[in-house]
C-alpha cells in the first residue's frame, strides 16, 4: 500500500476548469438549500424566546 503522507509537500496541481465549475456549483446549490431551509422554518429558539416573553407581559 502507498503511503499517502508522501504526497503532501508536492507542488499542487491545477484543477480541470470543467470540475472546478462543477464543485462551485454543487457548492452554490447547498448554500441555496440551506437558505430555503432557513427561510421556510421555524427558528425555535426565537419562537421560545418570544413565548416566554409574552407570557410574562
Amino acid at each position: 500500500m502507498e503511503n499517502p503522507f508522501k504526497h503532501i509537500n508536492q507542488p499542487l496541481k491545477d484543477v480541470p476548469p470543467e470540475l472546478k465549475a462543477k464543485v462551485m456549483n454543487d457548492i452554490a446549490m447547498a448554500k441555496l438549500f440551506m437558505d430555503l431551509a432557513t427561510l421556510f422554518s421555524y427558528n425555535m429558539g426565537n419562537v421560545i424566546e418570544s413565548v416566554i416573553k409574552n407570557r410574562k407581559k
